[in-house]
C-alpha cells in the first residue's frame, strides 16, 4: 500500500513531465534463450476497466476519465495472467494520468507480474486526462526496441518493434493497435509490411480490429505468408465472443506449439496466447 501511494504522489508531481513513453531499462533482464519455446500473449486491457456487458460502455464510461478504486484489483488479476508468459503485447494502457491514479499501467503490470523488462509507447497524450499507450513486457533482453507512429487521418495509433536473438537474422516481434477505419488499416499495414519485409522470423501481435481473413487477403499483408490462428479464435466482446479482432500472426519458419483464446474476461477483449519454437537451423547458429 505504501509503495502504491508513493508512486501515486510521484506521478502527480511528474505528470507534466511525462510527455513521452518510458522504459524499464535492461540492466537486470536475462539474455534471450533461443533453446526454449516462447510463450506469447496479446491483450487489450481497456485501461483496467472490467467490462462484462454492452451496458457497461455507458454506465462505466466515466472510468475512462476518472479513477476508480477497483481498477487496481482488476490490474492485479490481469498481472496474475501475464505472469505465465514470456512476451506480452498490451493495448489500451494508461501511461500515468488522473484516470489511472497517475500510475503507469505498463510498469505496474510488469512489476506485479514479475516480468523484468517493460516498454511503454505513448500514442495519444491528453496530459493529466489520459495517456493512451501500448506496452511491451518481456522476460528476455531484446537486441533493441523501436517505436513507430502509424499513419492515419486521426493520429494516435502506434507500433512497437522488438528484435531478439542474432542481429543478422533476428526474431522480430511487432506489437500494434490498428485503427477502426479500413482505409487507415490499409495504410498502417502497408507501413508494417515495409518494416518486416526483410526478416525471416516475424510475429505480429495486437488488436488489429479486423478478422484474419481480411488482414491476410485484402491488405498489404497478403504476400507475407503469415500464419493466423483459426477463424474461430473470437476475442470480442469478452462476455460473448463473436469477432476475431485480436491476433498473433507468425512466419511459417516458426513452429506453433499451442495457441488459442484465453478465457479470462477482465476487459472487453479476451487475450490471445501462442507458444512458438524457433526453427532448428536458427538454434544451430548459437
Amino acid at each position: 500500500m505504501y509503495k502504491r501511494i508513493r508512486n501515486q504522489l510521484d506521478g502527480i508531481l511528474k505528470a507534466r513531465e511525462n510527455s513521452r513513453g518510458s522504459c524499464s531499462g535492461s540492466e537486470h533482464v536475462p539474455d534471450f534463450e533461443p533453446h526454449r519455446h516462447i510463450r506469447l500473449l496479446t491483450f487489450n486491457i481497456q485501461v483496467g476497466i472490467n467490462t462484462s456487458s454492452y451496458r457497461h460502455y455507458f454506465t462505466r464510461s466515466w472510468q475512462h476519465v476518472l479513477p476508480h478504486r477497483r481498477r487496481f484489483e482488476n490490474l492485479d488479476r490481469i498481472a496474475t495472467l501475464l505472469s505465465q508468459y514470456d512476451v506480452v503485447a498490451l493495448q489500451e494502457c494508461d501511461g500515468g494520468s488522473l484516470r489511472s491514479g497517475y500510475i503507469n499501467q505498463v510498469q505496474y503490470l510488469a512489476e506485479a507480474a514479475g516480468i523484468p523488462y517493460w516498454y511503454q509507447q505513448l500514442n495519444r497524450n491528453l496530459g493529466q486526462i489520459a495517456q493512451h499507450s501500448n506496452g511491451l513486457l518481456s522476460r528476455f533482453r531484446p537486441l533493441d526496441v523501436t517505436e513507430h507512429k502509424l499513419p492515419g487521418l486521426i493520429p494516435g495509433r502506434g507500433a512497437i518493434v522488438a528484435r531478439y536473438g542474432l542481429k543478422e537474422d533476428p526474431l522480430v516481434l511487432v506489437l500494434m493497435h490498428l485503427s477502426l477505419s479500413k482505409t487507415a488499416q490499409q495504410r498502417q499495414l502497408g507501413f508494417i509490411q515495409e518494416l518486416i519485409s526483410e526478416y525471416r522470423h516475424v510475429v505480429l501481435m495486437g488488436d488489429m480490429n479486423a478478422h484474419a481473413e481480411q488482414l491476410l487477403t485484402r491488405t498489404p499483408l497478403r504476400n507475407s505468408d503469415l500464419v493466423p490462428l483459426p477463424d474461430t479464435a473470437h476475442s470480442f466482446p469478452s462476455w460473448r465472443p463473436e469477432k476475431a479482432l485480436d491476433h498473433i500472426l507468425v512466419s511459417p519458419s516458426l513452429e506453433i506449439r499451442q495457441s488459442g483464446v484465453v478465457s479470462y474476461p477482465v476487459s472487453d477483449h479476451l487475450p490471445i496466447a501462442l507458444d512458438i519454437a524457433l526453427p532448428r537451423g536458427y538454434l544451430e547458429t548459437f
